[in-house]
């Protein structure tokens, strides 16, 4: 997979650079209609544009959007350096507008790749391949399609519907409701075209939709219905999460570090469906705005990092469990020397020149009067707990500052806190291959391959603390503070001269202002 995401972004570029010269050149080959696509090389560059879109956009502004909004992540100023714009406070305080770049080009990126679904689907319906092969292609661009829908729905409730290509008439919003119901009616046709995941083809469909991709979407579209269109579908999310959960191939990984390593792909055995990505492959910049610059020697990198984003102390409170590997995925207090392998050794690391070992305090301290900003001094630049769930890859180059983690959207882990929640919420807790998973049973599995103590009688508030514990910055953390109505709480932080708007219009985001000029059919969300 990510060997055809980088050939689609090397085929661009060419394509770019070479348009408009040599127009005289002999034609030595031709694609069209009666002879494209046949192969299964065609096939794969053919549907390779779907995955190198959805890579490129999903791991910053994407994640931007779901993250930065909530008490997850924040991005500060330090003395007016990296605020760009104020992009980042607006959607920290919930104040963006219907320009917002995130807000535009998350939108046209998403549907983008709507589009993109819909021409691949034209070539494929007029290709002289079998009708096995051209089904089978079809369902996995329908459940991609899908997954960019769903998407769309979650950050901007009511959105249009298109399917066809190219696009005959300007497409109308339809009400979340609508969205939902299309999103869920393609992939439930698509299911029985979609492959299993088994011993021996997890590399050959790694980064790409299967059955349990696909049941995973659904259950976490049935967890969130009443948020979605007002009626609750717990025992439907249930009944979703215990198709996966039959699935032996899939199986939480022995540790939680190996889930997000740089080597991380097909090997991951509770991974669903990923985002392959590699230091080519545009998406992943997670050590580049999240890291401390000040370790970059001590882990072996010689290229220049940002020490900007970080994490409230509100959130990185929860993780206070003892024996919980997962509190290790964040960098606070005195900094050690890394040991190569997500953990650390006993070697001090100091500030360079000096003899003074770097802490990273636990704390976020604004100067008074100015917005989101922590001011640039070196004891400035050390607050602020920063992650390394994403770990930070050695092989990492200046020329791009990319990570090669490939980047969870949907895991084992997920699939198993999403059925507990659902049986807490009043769905009946079901068995198994024999075993009774009540929500103390499966919330208990994942703790225990934390190294985290065993919890008994867990509510809804435990569960989500256990999923901020579980799923930090992995792009679900909007989705579940609004799902428990707490996205409007606020967390203020020292000398703060902003306030959060609290508005419940600010659950969904605005349509952009530059799509509506075009499209005259699409309709403002309420509140903007």
């Amino acid at each position: 997979m990510k060997k055809i995401i980088l050939l689609c972004a090397v085929l661009a570029v060419l394509a770019g650079a070479y348009s408009c010269t040599k127009l005289d050149v002999p034609v030595e080959s031709q694609y069209v209609k009666s002879n494209f696509p046949i192969t299964d090389a065609d096939y794969n560059a053919l549907l390779g544009t779907i995955y190198s879109n959805l890579s490129s956009n999903y791991a910053v502004p994407y994640w931007r959007m779901q993250e930065l909004s909530t008490d997850e992540a924040i991005l500060p100023a330090r003395d007016g350096n990296f605020d760009d714009g104020g992009q980042y406070r607006q959607l920290h305080y919930h104040t963006w507008t219907f320009d917002h770049a995130n807000v535009t080009g998350v939108w046209q990126w998403g549907f983008g790749g709507v589009n993109t679904c819909n021409r691949i689907i034209s070539v494929i319906n007029a290709s002289p391949s079998s009708e096995e092969k051209k089904t089978a292609s079809i369902a996995e661009v329908r459940a991609m399609r899908a997954l960019y829908n769903y998407f769309m729905m979650d950050l901007y409730g009511n959105i249009p519907i298109i399917t066809d290509f190219p696009v005959a008439n300007l497409p109308a919003t339809q009400s979340r409701a609508k969205a939902f119901q299309f999103i869920e009616s393609e992939l439930l046709n698509v299911i029985p075209q979609l492959p299993v995941k088994n011993g021996s083809n997890a590399t050959l469909y790694y980064g790409r939709p299967t059955k349990a991709m696909a049941f995973a979407l659904l259950e976490k579209m049935y967890l969130n219905a009443q948020v979605y269109t007002g009626t609750a579908k717990y025992t439907e999310a249930v009944a979703m999460a215990d198709s996966v959960l039959k699935n032996s191939n899939y199986s939480l990984d022995a540790k939680y570090r190996d889930i997000f390593l740089p080597n991380n792909g097909p090997q991951i055995n509770e991974t669903i469906f990923a985002i392959p990505y590699d230091q080519q492959i545009p998406g992943n910049q997670f050590t580049r705005f999240g890291f401390f610059y000040y370790l970059v020697n001590a882990y072996g990198f010689n290229v220049g990092l940002s020490i900007a984003m970080s994490t409230t102390p509100e959130f990185y409170n929860r993780f206070n469990l003892p024996g919980d590997a997962r509190t290790k995925t964040w960098l606070a207090g005195p900094q050690f020397a890394p040991d190569g392998s997500g953990g650390f050794t006993n070697q001090p690391v100091y500030y360079p020149g000096t003899t003074t070992q770097i802490y990273i305090e636990p704390k976020l301290t604004l100067v008074p009067g100015k917005p989101m900003d922590l001011g640039n001094t070196i004891a400035s630049q050390s607050e602020g707990v920063r992650s390394i769930k994403y770990y930070p890859d050695p092989t990492i180059i200046q020329a791009t500052r990319l990570n090669g983690n490939d980047v969870p959207v949907f895991r084992l882990a997920d699939v198993m806190m999403m059925k507990a929640e659902a049986i807490l919420r009043g769905a009946t807790a079901t068995t198994v291959n024999g075993e009774l998973q009540t929500p103390d049973v499966l919330v208990n599995k994942i703790r225990a391959r934390a190294g985290a103590p065993a919890v008994a009688g867990i509510d809804l508030d435990g569960l989500l603390d256990e999923r901020a514990r579980e799923f930090s910055w992995e792009a679900w953390r909007r989705n579940d503070l609004i799902r428990f109505g707490k996205f409007e709480v606020e967390y203020p932080l020292p000398n703060d001269v902003l306030t959060m708007d609290k508005s419940v219009t600010r659950r969904i985001y605005p349509v952009p202002a530059a799509e509506i000029r075009l499209n005259p059919n699409l309709v403002q969300n309420p509140g903007y």
